[in-house]
């Protein structure tokens, strides 16, 4: 991967990768760290990347970021004591948006990831499977078990 190649990267999939991680952690700064922590893997390993599979790439690094980060966090349980703080989450526009948005968050960190990479990021099983670690039969149970 050549340094244009990651400018490309960082315009095309920016956006993409900060609405899932913001979706996911529903916290700004922390969707901000892992999305920067993803880009500054995939520069560091820029060499090895390539630019067609850059995109699941930055993906499965901000991916595993944010199951440490859950797992760091179980231990500590100091969300609820910040709830007060900016979560970084658009006011609820109408009705429908507010029921998804409940139904998202009582979903466990995994599900919620796999619903949407499915549903919003528009990922083919086979690609979310190689960005969770788990294969494709897995994915699909998984997300009917979530959508349920």
């Amino acid at each position: 991967m050549t340094e244009k190649d990651y400018n490309e990267c960082v315009t095309n999939y920016s956006d993409a990768l900060y609405r899932f991680m913001l979706k996911t952690t529903q916290h700004r700064a922390d969707a901000e760290d892992m999305v920067q922590n993803a880009y500054e893997v995939l520069w560091q390993n820029r060499a090895e990347i390539n630019p067609d599979t850059a995109k699941a790439y930055l993906f499965k690094v901000a991916y595993n970021k944010m199951i440490d980060h859950y797992r760091k966090n179980s231990r500590m349980d100091l969300h609820e004591s910040f709830e007060y703080l900016d979560r970084g989450v658009e006011e609820k526009r109408n009705n429908l948006k507010a029921v998804l948005e409940q139904a998202l968050a009582r979903l466990s960190e995994q599900n919620r990831s796999l619903v949407l990479l499915k549903d919003y990021e528009g990922y083919s099983y086979e690609e979310i499977g190689n960005i969770t670690g788990l294969n494709p039969s897995q994915v699909k149970v998984y997300l009917h078990r979530s959508r349920l």
